[in-house]
């Protein structure tokens, strides 16, 4: 009894960790809002769902032992840290490239833009968090919350991972419905290049520190 109890405990600490790390700003939260004003509710909802994606590939890693793995071949790290550098760097890119265009010159008008194809948008979330380390990291330590004395009930792994999925899927997709609304549509086409303009810094100090990062 002692001991459900301390693990149910681990499991609601869990996810409050999970729903802090993934509440706060960041790379893919900044995307989605951003898209969900530039292009509307679909196109940041689908993008949302690719970035959940990836962070349900990673928890399921994590709790097969991905730890292990990254210890025995600590390259694959390194791999992941120069892919996600390189892929925040080319978002920097773009980001000031559309900073540096007019909204006249983008052909901006009263309503949202004609998105990417949804199978494009879903890769895009889902490369976002396949190539962050972050989202490795966090899960790694979520586990390491849940399960202290490394015994993996099955129950408790499923609730762990279903419940920080089920906290992902309503703050992501919260992002995407909250940043489509008209007000906020009106307010992107006010500071849209200031908007690029921050996610040029954002994404390239993310994508720079992460490349410089030693651990």
């Amino acid at each position: 009894m002692i001991h459900t109890g301390l693990l149910s405990a681990n499991v609601l600490v869990a996810y409050t960790t999970y729903l802090i790390g993934t509440a706060s700003p960041g790379p893919s939260n900044l995307a989605i809002m951003s898209l969900a004003m530039r292009s509307g509710r679909k196109a940041a909802v689908t993008f949302a769902l690719g970035v959940m994606s990836g962070s349900f590939f990673w928890a399921t890693l994590a709790t097969l032992g991905l730890s292990a793995v990254l210890t025995a071949y600590s390259g694959l790290l390194v791999a992941i840290k120069v892919a996600g550098g390189a892929y925040l760097l080319w978002l920097a890119l773009k980001s000031a490239k559309s900073a540096l265009t007019s909204n006249d010159k983008l052909g901006e008008t009263a309503g949202p833009q004609p998105a990417q194809s949804a199978a494009r948008l879903y890769t895009r979330g889902l490369l976002m968090h396949l190539t962050n380390p972050k989202a490795i990291l966090v899960w790694l330590a979520i586990i390491s919350i849940a399960f202290p004395v490394g015994a993996q009930a099955r129950h408790t792994t499923l609730a762990v991972v279903a419940g920080c999925i089920c906290i992902g899927v309503l703050v992501f997709c919260g992002y995407a419905i909250l940043f489509s609304m008209p007000s906020a549509r009106r307010i992107y086409l006010a500071i849209r290049r200031w908007l690029d303009a921050t996610l040029a810094v954002a994404f390239g100090y993310a994508g720079i520190r992460l490349l410089m990062s030693r651990t």
